[in-house]
């Protein structure tokens, strides 16, 4: 709203304003996302009733992701499913499994995966065009499927409203620009959630629930205002261990459980870095980036 308010002052006015509000859009997915669990509100109605609504806003069909996303819970940061879905992010193949590819294929692994293409070119992509088709959705599941028609006949309806009240210039200019900036934080804020320095993957015979929350899943410390905005999902290891926790009292789960299992922190510098990490590396039990298996062959 403020940046349609500001836009007859100064375009340049609205852009700048594109970062606060493109973060704050950042929260409005994180209560979506809780919605998606159940866990924002006691009532199961109040949470699809909300998580519907901020779906308008984040442009993402709440049935949809919410489903695909219970998966990611059943089984993440396991070596053995790191090769199917459209999930990038929280996958990975072992540097085996990556040298075992012809060239044309490791080049087809690795370019969507260098981070200027993964965190920049294709967040607002998966936002503005993916999330518009049921990609990645069986046949069977109808409700999902649902969902994303109706958030497309919905925005379909709000879009074209404002354009014929604002024009298309200042609806194209205000909504790209918000979009852009909030789904390259959103998603940067998600690839560090599962790949960052001292995370552990395991092969499915290795895997174990726990471990995988704890070991596999970061705590990234962040400024006051930063865990505000981001609704606490920071504390991911708390998250996975238990995805009924509601984000506002994700802080408190947390402090309660580095009593009983202390987990090192994943700082905003080594965050920063970690969207390089792409590869397990068996033999030394780590992730690596690609130039570090160039190195070695």
């Amino acid at each position: 709203m403020t940046m349609h308010l500001v836009y007859p002052l100064s375009p340049w006015l609205t852009l700048a304003l594109a970062l606060p509000t493109g973060a704050l859009l950042v929260r409005v997915f994180i209560i979506q996302h809780d919605c998606g669990h159940g866990s924002f509100f006691p009532s199961r109605r109040a949470n699809i009733a909300v998580g519907r609504l901020c779906s308008i806003f984040t442009l993402t069909p709440f049935a949809n992701w919410s489903r695909q996303h219970g998966l990611h819970h059943g089984d993440w940061n396991n070596l053995d499913r790191s090769g199917g879905g459209a999930d990038i992010y929280s996958a990975c193949l072992t540097v085996q499994q990556y040298l075992a590819l012809s060239p044309w294929q490791r080049m087809l692994y690795r370019l969507p995966r260098h981070p200027l293409i993964a965190n920049l070119l294709l967040p607002p992509l998966v936002f503005l065009l993916l999330y518009r088709v049921p990609f990645d959705t069986p046949r069977d599941w109808h409700r999902e499927r649902r969902s994303v028609s109706l958030t497309n006949l919905a925005l379909l309806v709000i879009f074209a409203t404002l354009i014929v009240l604002l024009g298309w210039q200042e609806v194209l200019l205000v909504h790209l620009t918000l979009i852009a900036v909030s789904s390259v934080l959103g998603v940067w804020l998600f690839s560090v959630q599962h790949r960052f320095e001292a995370a552990h993957w395991s092969p499915r015979s290795d895997w174990r629930f726990v471990d995988a929350a704890l070991g596999g899943s970061s705590w990234l410390r962040l400024p006051a205002p930063l865990q505000w905005l981001t609704g606490n999902i920071g504390f991911h290891h708390v998250h996975h261990l238990d995805p009924r926790v509601p984000n506002y009292r994700l802080d408190a789960a947390h402090q309660a459980m580095q009593s009983l299992h202390p987990t090192p922190p994943l700082d905003l510098r080594h965050a920063l870095t970690a969207p390089w990490l792409t590869l397990w590396d068996e033999a030394t039990g780590r992730l690596v980036r690609f130039r570090d298996v160039r190195s070695q062959t």
